[in-house]
């Protein structure tokens, strides 16, 4: 640019070793009575030309404008937006060049084309942005239009009387990289990362939580998905989490929950909860010679559902076995609520709300503290309603998981791992194969038509 030659051919207005270059550079063109280009230049955050521009301009120029977008880039970005004005609604120019800009610092430059005709170089309305190139801390480069790549060219359109087109080609002239510094570009990064993993791995430290000898400890985290066929709306789950014998849990860690009211989607008959929960317990068999069966925790739920009025009735009970195999589960139980005969018990259901409740939701199962052989329900009347659909993910933590000795014994269950428990373990197995069998059974038996089923 010809406003630039003039600025730097005077040696007293090079205040930087960078205009010191353009002086020289200058000088050299000037002794040699040779220019090698006479329409292209740039434009860059680093001149203090550009500076001067705004302020010998009574109106911003292009160059002032883009100058000062870079300069803003370049800044940290400072927050002074008051609490009480959260949200500008109509915000001004001013405000929209303080706020809206970007926090990664970019360096920005122009390559710029004087488009006049040969005898008028020179003139501020003959120049046009051909490319630009910017470049941010990160080492990436942006560089807008991107290369031809023996596509056709770009056209540009002038803006004077004769409205000439010009064609542009990019093209990509560094020379490609040897074999040899590719190699040790990789190297390069290989060592950063490496050096990095490390830098991480001394935050976090290499001391892994363990629990004691002989303590199991199970973290569930779940949620429950969705409740369906229940005859009322505007349903919600009442849960908690009831822990056998030689199970424990962390001190003022709450084991119970109620998810949100939520009605039935439109035209389905299934509310949608994703309301998740998340439990950690802890096994340790006291007692070495005690036989008994070791049991998994349960967790007891009962569906209920809420009327125009806030009264709640209750849809459902039902509970889930805590699976004994690590990972992914996918659950649906089924529920069912007491029956009292009789239309009067409907209608007090249907427009006050009561209805027969259990006083002991653990009544749904085998009562934990039920101490007889055999429990009777000899009488009492109940009714199937919908479902609840749970999704499980289950984590088992234990010292003997990474002792060398049971690494050959992968086949055993999480009781035998933890010593002295073979007998108790191979028996649930045989158990839950049974139950799995049954239910493959069931399942079958419902495919089959009647007259086959009625044959006997």
């Amino acid at each position: 640019m010809q406003y630039e030659m003039d600025l730097y051919q005077t040696e007293s207005n090079c205040q930087t070793p960078l205009e010191r270059q353009y002086h020289t550079e200058i000088m050299g063109m000037e002794r040699s009575k040779r220019r090698q280009n006479q329409r292209i230049f740039t434009y860059t955050d680093f001149d203090r030309f550009s500076k001067w521009e705004e302020v010998t301009q009574p109106t911003p120029t292009l160059l002032a404008e883009r100058m000062a977008n870079v300069r803003h880039r370049r800044q940290e970005r400072q927050s002074n937006v008051p609490k009480s004005r959260l949200i500008t609604w109509e915000p001004s120019e001013e405000f929209i060049k303080n706020s809206h800009i970007i926090n990664t610092p970019v360096q920005t430059m122009y390559i710029m084309g004087d488009l006049g005709p040969s005898g008028k170089l020179g003139l501020k309305e003959n120049e046009y942005v051909l490319c630009t190139i910017k470049s941010d801390s990160n080492g990436v480069i942006t560089i807008k239009p991107d290369f031809n790549n023996n596509r056709g060219a770009y056209r540009l359109e002038t803006q004077g009387e004769k409205r000439e087109v010009w064609r542009l080609y990019l093209e990509n002239a560094s020379s490609h990289i040897r074999a040899e510094e590719k190699e040790r570009e990789q190297r390069m990064y290989r060592d950063l990362y490496t050096r990095h993993k490390e830098y991480l791995n001394s935050l976090v430290g290499q001391d892994f939580e363990m629990p004691p000898l002989g303590i199991l400890r199970l973290i569930v985290n779940g949620e429950i998905v969705s409740a369906q066929g229940y005859e009322y709306d505007n349903l919600y789950v009442h849960f908690f989490l009831d822990l056998p014998n030689n199970w424990s849990s962390v001190p003022f860690h709450c084991l119970s929950g109620v998810t949100q009211t939520k009605p039935h989607q439109l035209c389905e008959d299934v509310a949608f909860f994703s309301y998740p929960f998340s439990f950690e317990t802890f096994f340790h068999k006291e007692d070495e010679s005690d036989g008994s069966l070791p049991q998994w925790p349960v967790m007891f739920f009962k569906v209920l559902s809420l009327d125009f009025w806030q009264r709640y009735r209750t849809e459902g009970y039902g509970f889930l076995v805590i699976p004994s195999t690590p990972g992914y589960h996918r659950m649906t139980c089924h529920t069912w609520r007491p029956l009292q005969s009789g239309t009067v018990a409907e209608l007090r259901r249907f427009f006050i709300g009561g209805a027969p409740e259990l006083e002991d939701i653990s009544y749904v199962r085998v009562p934990g503290t039920f101490k007889g052989e055999r429990l009777s329900r000899f009488g009492f009347r109940t009714q199937t309603t919908g479902s609840v659909t749970f999704t499980l993910n289950c984590i088992q933590h234990a010292r003997a998981f990474i002792d060398a000795n049971t690494l050959k014994k992968r086949r055993q269950t999480v009781l035998d791992q933890l010593g002295g428990h073979s007998q108790q373990g191979s028996v649930y197995n045989v158990l839950e194969a049974f139950q799995r069998a049954r239910k493959r059974m069931q399942e079958a038996r419902e495919t089959l038509p009647r007259d086959l089923i009625n044959t006997s």
